[in-house]
């Protein structure tokens, strides 16, 4: 296979697909399909062209030459994985040509997920099935093939399972099948936060549930329930999302928490692995592991030296960006020899024992070509291992515990670490929170604290983390470095935008609630007045568009209380604030 070749990709001559870039147009019916997908794309290999789509369906997605290209490349593993057979993996890429309006509303969908699975506004996921198998009739001699579902959702267990039905299909009866899945998921319901949903292809039902911001941990499987009326049977995925954490961090258990550190602190690391597949998951459960922190760096499970933003990672005249590249090609190693951070990881061993533990290394044993597997950094992790953790999953290995519940254990010493570490932050958020007490119905409410880094450090000797966790080690040092990271950035963004928005809420009540407006507007002047009125529009309008935890009865009696007031004014005046 030549998927290094210097042939740009292009469009497979004679086919159906993809057409000039731009949006897709206004009349395609494909609300309900975009809900989940932007498009699906079948990347073949050409003798005369390399790697060329050859399909793009629905037929009026528009994607860039840039998105086009990247897709092409990203669906074959390269020439170092020497993949036969079916492979599944996933890669992430920029969007390109600027922001393109959806055929569907996401803020439903976005205002009730977890911040960590919420729509990517400005990168597509591609989920990949290649098959590469002999084939006499090819002029190459092999049948290679890429089936690619392309969506702003990070459900790579979802789509993966999706995947696994249509691609063999697809690649027996090509594309009749398709256009029939792609019509099928059309008729889906769209993803709805806290819902299980049936979601039936080619005679199978798969049945899951799509998380929730407000859910408890052990609720993300769905509820076994309603089987009765379902012909037939449906297929219970536990999961959209989740990862065989176990199975990812076999090699790496010794330092997983160095690398959960090194997440943290959004700190530049390349991961160097056999294949797309293993590079894939390998990245998507290091950004995982944060959970329930959003991971707001950069990431490319997947990355090849044809990728449009190779020059911008490779570079060496500024600092590494944070980003953390998953690559097969050990050409990387070379380039990348100024990244602080290199994780080798070599093949899967498929014994009952623990595999071998890669060893931390200094990034000067770093060898272009024949390195060997191993964490190269110079980093010393703030906090002590757990060593009973790494006990008790030998000892599960030991007495053939299944990989789910080995991936429980793993799963759940993340969380508490993640929720030990953001606990004293959230705390020290809130109490930069007005009180409601000082939220006055006829005045501007009163302003959120600033977060004062100082302040917060000096409440961490009886507030800190050392009251959840039992891991002892450097935990001020780690908040310190944490303060300049993108994820301190990120989670602050995002509190601080919850807190507007409940402040809001409570000033909106406020005014609702007080007793008696026309009292208040005896000695009003009518400019006073006329302010109110576009004030409370202006809350009323933004309550509604950014869904405020506002009730219902709160929103119907600010409605009045405009009515109201607005029946007070002179008829010239009413006229102008209620035009016919």
């Amino acid at each position: 296979m030549d998927a290094l070749s210097g042939a740009g990709p292009r469009r497979a001559r004679g086919r159906p697909g993809a057409r000039s870039s731009g949006v897709r147009a206004p009349a395609a019916p494909w609300a309900r399909f975009s809900a989940w997908l932007e498009c699906v794309c079948v990347v073949t290999f050409d003798l005369e062209l390399g790697q060329a789509l050859e399909l793009v369906y629905p037929s009026d997605f528009r994607l860039t030459d840039k998105e086009k290209s990247s897709i092409c490349y990203l669906s074959f593993p390269d020439s170092h994985s020497g993949c036969l057979g079916d492979t599944q993996f996933s890669f992430r890429i920029r969007q390109c040509g600027g922001q393109r309006s959806p055929w569907h509303d996401d803020r439903h969908y976005d205002t009730g997920a977890p911040v960590s699975l919420q729509r990517e506004p400005a990168h597509y996921f591609g989920y990949v099935y290649f098959r590469q198998v002999k084939d006499s009739s090819v002029k190459r001699g092999y049948f290679q093939k890429s089936l690619v579902l392309v969506s702003r959702l990070p459900f790579v267990r979802l789509f993966q399972a999706l995947l696994s039905l249509i691609a063999p299909e697809y690649f027996d009866k090509l594309a009749p099948c398709l256009e029939a899945v792609c019509n099928e998921i059309d008729q889906w319901p769209a993803p709805m936060p806290g819902q299980t949903l049936n979601l039936p292809v080619m005679g199978v039902i798969l049945q899951v549930r799509i998380p929730s911001r407000v859910d408890k941990p052990e609720s993300s499987a769905p509820k076994q329930c309603g089987h009765e009326n379902l012909l037939p049977a449906p297929v219970v995925l536990s999961s959209v999302h989740e990862l065989d954490l176990f199975r990812c961090f076999q090699p790496v258990l010794a330092h997983v928490q160095t690398l959960w550190e090194l997440m943290l602190l959004g700190e530049p690391l390349v991961v160097l692995a056999p294949s797309p597949a293993m590079s894939s998951e390998m990245v998507l459960a290091l950004t995982r592991c944060l959970h329930p922190l959003k991971f707001c760096c950069d990431y490319r499970p997947y990355f090849t030296i044809h990728d449009s933003e190779f020059r911008e990672f490779t570079t060496r005249t500024q600092a590494p960006p944070n980003v953390v590249l998953g690559v097969t090609n050990p050409f990387f190693i070379k380039m990348l020899q100024h990244w602080p951070h290199i994780l080798r990881v070599g093949e899967p061993r498929m014994s009952g024992d623990l595999p071998k533990q890669v060893k931390l290394k200094k990034p000067s044993r770093l060898k272009t070509l024949d390195t060997k597997p191993g964490l190269y950094t110079a980093y010393t992790a703030h906090l002590h291992r757990d060593k009973a953790l790494l006990k008790r999953l030998l000892k599960g290995l030991q007495k053939k515990r299944p990989s789910d519940m080995q991936t429980a254990l793993l799963r759940r010493h993340l969380l508490e670490l993640t929720q030990s570490f953001i606990i004293p932050l959230e705390h020290y958020m809130t109490s930069l929170m007005p009180l409601q007490k000082s939220i006055m119905p006829w005045k501007t409410p009163p302003q959120i604290r600033p977060f004062r880094q100082d302040d917060f450090l000096c409440s961490l000797e009886h507030a800190g983390p050392q009251l959840t966790c039992i891991l002892k080690g450097d935990w001020l040092g780690l908040y310190r470095r944490f303060f300049k990271s993108p994820h301190f950035d990120g989670w602050y963004r995002q509190r601080h935008k919850e807190m507007v928005q409940k402040l809001e809420a409570l000033h909106l009540e406020a005014i609702c609630e007080a007793q008696n407006i026309e009292a208040w507007m005896k000695d009003k002047s009518e400019v006073e007045i006329v302010d109110l009125v576009l004030k409370l529009r202006e809350k009323l309008v933004w309550a509604q568009g950014h869904q405020l935890p506002v009730k219902e009865a709160t929103l119907q009696r600010a409605q009045l209380y405009i009515e109201t007031i607005i029946g007070s004014l002179p008829k010239d005046l009413q006229a102008v604030l209620c035009p016919p």
